[in-house]
């Protein structure tokens, strides 16, 4: 897919992507929810339950891992073809700040979107009474897996 990074995507790539989405458990299990899909870019929110929290009562650095790598996984997947899927190949997070708040917000954003591999940045934000604050960034890669649609029969 070409276009600008952070333009509109077509209705049919934005329900594709919420689909796949809402088959992920551990998404569903954790809270999350994607709540922007753009050519590139997409962001995933999670808001806070103790369940989700370490010793210090902040969001657990596994939660907070997994929605940015969500995040980078869909924002690859908008730029991959119809009948494709993603998995991805490695990714790297730096935890910068206590994890404390409403809600944390991961966004990932395409870098560079090749035939085969994507490499995302990713971020991850605290919303708190106090304000927003930058909590992570990560890198991603992503691989295309061409001509394996994204379907639960797929993954069999």
């Amino acid at each position: 897919m070409k276009g600008k990074i952070g333009t509109a995507v077509e209705p049919a790539l934005e329900r594709r992507i919420r689909d796949s989405f809402g088959r992920q458990g551990l998404m569903q299990h954790l809270g999350a929810a994607i709540d922007e899909v753009r050519l590139g870019l997409v962001t995933i929110r999670m808001p806070f339950r103790p369940e989700l929290s370490q010793q210090h009562g902040y969001f657990h650095a596994g939660g907070t891992s997994a929605i940015a790598d969500s995040a980078g996984g869909y924002a690859a997947y908008t730029m991959f073809p119809e009948d494709s899927s993603v998995l991805t190949v490695e990714f790297k997070i730096n935890l910068l700040n206590p994890a404390r708040g409403d809600a944390l917000e991961a966004v990932g954003k395409v870098v560079k979107s090749g035939r085969t591999l994507t490499i995302c940045q990713l971020e991850v934000f605290a919303d708190a009474a106090e304000g927003r604050s930058l909590v992570a960034i990560g890198q991603a890669t992503l691989i295309c897996m061409a001509g394996r649609p994204d379907t639960p029969e797929s993954a069999r």
